[in-house]
């Protein structure tokens, strides 16, 4: 059974840290984002407790703080840090951990790795993020390619965005993936709003143990 998910996302701003809280409130666990490149303003950590309002420990703090909100290779050069694969390694946590990235899978971490590298170190399954609206079969598509020739196992696909039943079926057949939940534009982004959502697989399939 899976310790946990990593979070990723066909692009930057496709909702990873919403998806991220959802995953975390449906499987009452625990957060960590590894990379954090920009320090003004609220945080992704900050983010995902504040909507799902959870204590203090159900969060490990990053391994790298970047000051600048740019791809993590290029904010650790601006800081002066050097980040290498070897600096991360699978927390343990008594309860599923999700593991948010940075950006998309083809993100630099530094001159010769990318976010798809880490995800394959960590070996933990995978959930996509994608848009709802028109661009997203392409860049959902070639995401699960490159995923799949790295040897990336896909639990599956959160959409996000305002409910769009063709790209939601072209997505989930020609990428022959599980569309696990789906996540509409939500005025009152909370934890309650959040939960009032049911998954479209039950959480005790997409191979979390209890």
């Amino acid at each position: 059974m899976a310790e946990g998910f990593f979070i990723t996302g066909t692009d930057t701003d496709v909702g990873k840290s919403v998806a991220s809280a959802y995953v975390q409130l449906h499987l009452d666990g625990t957060y960590w984002k590894p990379i954090q490149s920009g320090l003004e303003g609220e945080t992704d950590t900050q983010l995902v407790q504040r909507i799902t309002a959870l204590d203090d420990d159900r969060y490990f703090s990053p391994q790298f703080e970047l000051n600048a909100p740019l791809s993590p290779h290029a904010s650790a050069k601006l800081d002066g840090v050097s980040i290498e694969l070897s600096d991360f390694t699978l927390l343990q946590s008594s309860r599923p951990l999700i593991v948010e990235g940075a950006g998309g899978v083809m993100v630099p971490i530094n001159d010769r790795s990318f976010m798809i590298d880490m995800m394959a170190s960590l070996k933990l399954p995978t959930i996509i993020v994608s848009r709802t609206a028109l661009g997203t079969i392409n860049h959902t598509l070639l995401t699960i390619s490159v995923m799949r020739l790295a040897g990336i196992n896909i639990a599956g696909v959160i959409l996000n965005g305002e409910p769009n039943e063709g790209n939601k079926e072209a997505i989930k057949q020609y990428g022959n993936v599980k569309i696990l939940a789906e996540i509409p534009r939500l005025d009152d982004l909370s934890r309650d709003s959040l939960l009032s959502i049911s998954p479209n697989i039950p959480v005790n399939e997409w191979g979390v143990s209890a």
